[in-house]
């Protein structure tokens, strides 16, 4: 999408003496799993080979970007197949990729998930065959190639979801009813809306779980420094019990902004691989659905300055900005933002923010039309993305709140915003 030249006429013209920032060091409980090959080959232990020799065994892999998923794929195909099995992979990801087979392939192959790297097939299709239906009559629908394996192993995040709050949110039920389901089984389950996902989840995944022969789900956590805290098998028969507990822990390990209130929250990037929303609502605030329980600062304007090239062009989410940059938007692909818009029933996220010529222009519009702030008083942070905020960049106006808190201290000396000839905002020192 080419926007040309957007002129702009502002009291005082696009400039702004912008204050400098300071790097800060976020403090977080910092658990990490240092040797995936040795973990999964200890939890693959507790499923008998008699459960898996000789079977065919689809494993989802899905579009979030997960820390190590080349290696722990390659290591479950290969444990898998040390007890006899055939193990092949199914992008499982609902309407993402564009709703396409190849679409979604080119997805995976973005995570660096091929069959080189990991040694298995991936075979994948956007044809679906219905399961089971809930009891008024929704169609629980299912990969059609997943379900004629002889066993399915669902493998996922475990985390908050970014659109609402539940006992289930991110992960093996989620998986197995909405990415699993591709685009037919997600539109389905996506018409109750998010408000209704608390009941229809459980109801779902407990009804698939009784219908296919899924063997295990490898239930993986990170931290929030993005780095892989733990990796479980869950038997089949604890799945819906294990996944919740799983799911509190991994509340209690995200990462958050340990500010009460923002002026202006500068986004480097955006994108699919760090967000479903493209940013975490649970660091922003700002859920597409509109739902409670979010919580997180207060926040006048964002501007989001980028997309990531693992999104395929996929920039559902600038909706939740304020401002961004022709830059950026020109990267977005529309199609496929509108396909995961409308899947999710959920309109806001694939919405164009105030788009302006350059990340300097856009920063300066944000920090002009916040009120009642002055270049003294603005408090401005500036992230990598919602994924990486363990090191931030922050105004001197929020340098006492840093000073009071034992969550978070300063990392260096102040440095001024440096932009190139374009206007383009360079990434820190």
């Amino acid at each position: 999408m080419d926007l040309g030249p957007i002129n702009v006429n502002i009291e005082g013209g696009m400039t702004y003496p912008f204050p400098p920032l300071i790097p800060v060091d976020q403090h977080f409980e910092r658990k990490r799993l240092e040797d995936i090959d040795a973990a999964v080959t200890g939890q693959l232990r507790q499923i008998p080979d008699a459960d898996i020799a000789g079977k065919s065994i689809a494993i989802t892999v899905g579009s979030r970007g997960i820390m190590g998923l080349v290696e722990i794929t390659r290591a479950l195909v290969a444990g898998l197949r040390a007890k006899g099995a055939e193990p092949f992979i199914v992008p499982s990801m609902g309407s993402h990729g564009g709703a396409t087979a190849e679409g979604q392939v080119a997805v995976l192959k973005g995570y660096g998930i091929t069959e080189e790297s990991t040694g298995a097939e991936i075979r994948s299709s956007m044809e679906v065959v219905q399961i089971d239906a809930l009891d008024d009559g929704t169609p629980l629908y299912i990969d059609r190639i997943a379900s004629e394996a002889d066993g399915i192993v669902i493998a996922n995040k475990v985390k908050p979801h970014a659109d609402f709050k539940a006992g289930y949110e991110s992960g093996l039920v989620k998986m197995l009813c909405i990415g699993l389901g591709k685009h037919k089984g997600a539109v389905a389950l996506h018409n109750h809306g998010f408000a209704r996902f608390h009941d229809i989840l459980p109801k779902a995944g407990a009804k698939l779980l009784a219908r296919l022969p899924v063997i295990f789900g490898l239930a993986i956590l990170e931290n929030a420094f993005d780095d892989l805290m733990e990796i479980e098998i869950i038997p089949r028969d604890r799945i819906l019990e294990r996944e919740k507990e799983l799911l509190e822990i991994a509340k209690a390990s995200i990462g958050r902004l340990n500010f009460t209130d923002i002026d202006v929250l500068i986004v480097d990037e955006i994108g699919k691989n760090i967000s479903g929303e493209g940013m975490d609502p649970n660091v922003t605030g700002r859920p597409g659905s509109g739902l409670p329980g979010f919580d997180a600062p207060n926040i006048q304007k964002i501007v989001a300055l980028d997309v990531t090239p693992q999104s395929h062009g996929n920039g559902v989410g600038i909706g939740s900005a304020d401002l961004s940059t022709r830059q950026c938007v020109e990267k977005i692909d529309l199609g496929a933002v509108y396909t995961n818009a409308i899947t999710a029933t959920i309109l806001n996220p694939a919405k164009l923010p105030m788009v302006l010529n350059s990340d300097h222009d856009a920063i300066v519009v944000a920090l002009k039309t916040c009120n009642l702030t002055t270049p003294e008083t603005a408090r401005i942070v500036r992230i990598k993305n919602t994924l990486e905020i363990h090191r931030i960049w922050v105004s001197p106006a929020l340098l006492p709140h840093v000073e009071a808190s034992d969550r978070l201290s300063v990392a260096g000396p102040e440095r001024p915003l440096v932009f190139d000839a374009t206007g383009r905002l360079q990434a820190p020192e």
